[in-house]
């Protein structure tokens, strides 16, 4: 994710004026895998497989959408309760195994009783059926409305405002969605198409994805749109969404996506997946999301006169590096996020320098002077504070971006650029289509310089105080002025 910038954002806001709980468990209630910073999300004893979701769209974008979501899961313990993160739909019914189970909604969790107890190594089979609703505080993610339908922004803990989940990024799996909509509107997925059926009542579309994704990751876009297609590198298929009404518009930027993708090719390695795209809605986000395969921006960016060329580059090769940093190798934990963010930002920052000649190095300098007061106000890049309560955006804070991005370019001018470039490239290998931890990068860092970098990174990732930085003995941090603890990283505008 990257939040865009106050300045840039004005601009544009002008121009568009189960649980599964063991054999003789308590009574039923939300559970969590304890995470520290979302310690309800997710559910212990069982790892989801696969997911297939079934949406059926009126056409009208204000009204709850019938939906089927099948999970095969393999229980992980012995278990009489399963829990699904679930909340904003209505539950109609819930098999499990293909038999009737008995449910209840506890919190956001949706506690459902089998109607036997699932051994351990056992594969789960549950079907349930309810209703998607896009109504409500759009604030808190989930479906967003746009101008002709509906998109998906489900980071960090809103996939379950759409569909029941095991909603942790520690729990990725292989989705189908299948989507059916009326005439003239087209509905699109991550992963790669995979059937289209039309019928009376509209046409059904299917995706699939090749790799297994985490819930906050998934996207569904239902709207008038025209989907573009072209090539990137070693014929990767790139396909774009965009409002029809905009595409001729938006086509000098399109066409700079397999460059973007040949970038970061040179930089860390093979572009991850198996397709990629660029999807404009016409909504006021606020923001830009790596959703696996098919990064989600706000159409006005894209379509505002006056915004700076390099600044929109920017945001779409931050989405772009997140599809190595966030989606193929994704976060343990909550508290890893400054491993997504930072390198986002780095990629960002590295590009905006070599394409547009804004200087890394005055960035850092800038982000160095601001350090300590970020640190103050957020926590350290490793370990943030929570989210304020009901606003869980409020985590993606500046010392996740360019505070985060500080600390590899503090790493770089430690190991050097050689070290640190077989780092990168070593670590979206190994980790690929996995989860990995702070501590599996700093063991990796250490293990490609050769020495122990430990001492580096206790300070770096869990200091109260930013360390000298390498090489800059004379740069200074500072508390920041008034307001700047939340201003999001906007590439230097």
């Amino acid at each position: 994710m990257m939040l865009l910038s106050p300045r840039i954002r004005a601009a544009l806001l002008a121009a568009a004026a189960t649980a599964l709980v063991a054999a003789g468990a308590p009574a039923p209630g939300p559970l969590g895998i304890g995470d520290p910073l979302f310690p309800h999300l997710g559910n212990p004893g069982y790892d989801v497989v696969s997911y297939d979701i079934a949406f059926d769209y009126s056409g009208d974008n204000s009204r709850p959408l019938n939906a089927v979501t099948k999970i095969d899961a393999l229980a992980t313990a012995d278990l009489r309760r399963i829990n699904l993160d679930h909340t904003r739909g209505k539950v109609g019914s819930v098999l499990v195994g293909g038999e009737t189970a008995q449910f209840t909604v506890q919190g956001e969790d949706l506690v459902v009783t089998p109607p036997k107890p699932v051994r351990k190594g056992m594969p789960i089979a549950l079907v349930v059926r309810h209703t998607s609703d896009p109504g409500g505080d759009e604030d808190k993610g989930g479906w967003i409305r746009t101008g002709d339908g509906l998109v998906m922004a489900n980071q960090a803990d809103a996939a379950h405002r759409v569909f029941p989940c095991n909603d942790h990024p520690a729990d990725k799996a292989r989705f189908t969605f299948r989507i059916t909509a009326p005439k003239g509107t087209t509905a699109v997925a991550n992963g790669l198409a995979a059937g289209k059926r039309t019928t009376a009542r509209g046409t059904t579309w299917t995706y699939r994805t090749a790799h297994p994704m985490a819930t906050e990751l998934a996207q569904v876009a239902i709207g008038k749109s025209t989907v573009v297609r072209r090539q990137g590198p070693h014929g990767l298929p790139i396909r774009d969404v965009v409002p029809t009404a905009d595409r001729a518009k938006v086509e000098p930027w399109l066409e700079k996506t397999p460059d973007h993708v040949a970038w970061m090719e040179d930089k860390v390695g093979r572009y991850p997946f198996e397709t990629y795209g660029v999807l404009l809605a016409g909504a006021r986000t606020g923001f830009a999301l790596e959703t696996q395969t098919l990064s989600l921006f706000e159409r006005d960016l894209f379509t505002t006169e006056g915004v700076p060329r390099w600044y929109v580059e920017s945001v779409m090769v931050h989405e772009l590096a997140h599809q190595w940093f966030g989606n193929s190798v994704s976060p343990r934990t909550w508290s890893d996020l400054w491993l997504n963010e930072g390198h986002a930002s780095w990629y960002e920052a590295l590009f905006t320098e070599e394409r547009a000649g804004r200087s890394l190095e005055e960035r850092m300098k800038e982000a160095y002077r601001s350090s300590d007061g970020w640190r103050a106000s957020g926590g350290p890049p490793a370990a943030p504070e929570p989210a304020a309560p009901g606003r869980q955006l409020s985590l993606f804070r500046p010392i996740v971006y360019d505070g985060s991005a500080l600390v590899l370019y503090a790493l770089r001018q430690e190991i050097g650029g050689s070290a640190f470039d077989r780092l990168e490239r070593a670590w979206v290998q190994r980790y690929a289509d996995g989860n990995a931890t702070t501590e599996d990068f700093t063991r990796l860092a250490s293990w490609t310089a050769g020495r122990d970098l430990s001492g580096f990174f206790r300070g770096w990732l869990y200091g109260a105080k930013t360390p000298p930085m390498p090489g800059h003995a004379d740069w200074r941090s500072a508390p920041p002025a008034d307001g700047d603890e939340t201003a999001p990283s906007d590439g230097g505008a």
